[in-house]
């Protein structure tokens, strides 16, 4: 009798959606499931990596959890020589993983990671549970994904927007996160543009703080054979205190058939294609010696985001006062800089730019003066 395959539940998103926050909550929320858990980031470092060790996760007794860093900043793809040999490393050691969780990078596709998956390589030891697709719900209703039709950062803005559109349309639930100040209102306004730009999505579902229940995220079968035990107008759907939001054009998951990935499978060429047309996205790391003012180190940021082509900023910067670590967070131009006094202290500074065709000698130059630091 032939081992029962891997589940993997793919979570994709743009820059900043939440998806390691989510991640960190499924690890503290899901004790029961060992978890294996690959981390993709389109930077020099893993900041997101580093996140979730330090978030209760790999090496802690009883956790359960083991993380891989991929370097390779779009995963799968043609020239990704990490994820293969991680995943049939992860199925030797079958015994110990109940669940493989893959965060993809903001600036890539599911798709590469879901062909890989259907691949003679991966298909008999590995099968797709769910794609899930995080959502900065905030910044949708501000219309930051919208395709512009003229303007400065018309060539950005069009960039973000085929971006963001293919990953919904590629994945199976789509987790509209950061809702915690909206009303029904504005989240009846977000479900419909979410409805209108990916019709064959099966569930929207809400997130506070990217907290979902575990029931909602692993162990959706969403992609084995025909079975109707696992959709969710079964008993799925008797589940207590579940909040399932189906589209309302759709009966029975019949927006895509089980056992396929026909709905969701545009192809490596389509994959590829999208970034070979666009190679304006660049990632640069910037490193300081230095202990760093929290305050001083925010607004400076904050005012390089409001002034450069950045779209993502994140890391960790050692404390003037040598205890814990300051921990940045930055979409566009909203700043989180927090203490985290429980951490191990930072050796130095390091933070990660993301942005369209940004300039490191200016952001650089920016930095050292308004910080009063020396960044390199």
């Amino acid at each position: 009798m032939s081992q029962p395959r891997i589940p993997v539940t793919v979570i994709t998103g743009f820059l900043g959606a939440g998806k390691t926050t989510l991640l960190s909550n499924l690890m503290r929320d899901c004790k029961q499931r060992r978890l294996a858990i690959l981390v993709n980031e389109f930077g020099e470092v893993s900041i997101d990596g580093a996140l979730l060790r330090g978030e209760g996760g790999e090496g802690k007794e009883g956790s359960g959890v083991e993380i891989h860093d991929l370097s390779n900043g779009l995963v799968a793809y043609d020239d990704d020589a990490d994820f293969l040999p991680t995943m049939l490393a992860l199925w030797q050691r079958r015994s110990l993983i109940d669940h493989v969780l893959i965060e993809t990078s903001g600036l890539a596709l599911p798709t590469a990671v879901m062909e890989q998956l259907q691949s003679e390589a991966l298909a008999p030891y590995f099968v797709l549970d769910a794609t899930l697709a995080v959502v900065d719900t905030p910044l949708l209703l501000a219309g930051e994904f919208r395709q512009a039709t003229a303007g400065a950062n018309q060539d950005l803005d069009q960039s973000v927007a085929g971006l963001f559109d293919m990953q919904l349309a590629n994945a199976d639930i789509v987790v509209l996160n950061k809702i915690d100040a909206l009303g029904e209102p504005a989240l009846l306004d977000a479900e419909a543009r979410v409805r209108a730009l990916a019709p064959s999505i099966r569930f929207i579902e809400l997130a506070q703080k990217a907290k979902l229940d575990t029931r909602l995220t692993l162990g959706l079968h969403l992609h084995e054979p025909a079975n109707t035990e696992h959709r969710h107008y079964g008993p799925m759907a008797s589940i207590p205190g579940l909040k399932m939001r189906p589209l309302a054009n759709q009966r029975l998951l019949d927006g895509h058939s089980h056992g396929s990935l026909g709905a969701h499978s545009h192809g490596l060429s389509t994959h590829k294609h999208f970034h070979e047309q666009d190679p304006g996205w660049l990632s640069f790391l910037l490193r300081s010696t230095q202990a760093q003012d929290a305050d001083t180190l925010r607004e400076a940021i904050a005012a390089i985001a409001r002034s450069e082509p950045l779209l993502r900023i994140k890391g960790f910067a050692p404390t003037t006062s040598g205890e814990g670590r300051l921990l940045v967070q930055g979409v566009r131009s909203r700043i989180e800089l927090r203490h985290e006094a429980d951490a191990a202290p930072a050796r130095h500074a390091q933070l990660v730019f993301i942005g369209y065709h940004p300039s490191r000698a200016r952001v650089m130059e920016k930095l050292n003066a308004l910080t009063g630091t020396t960044w390199r």
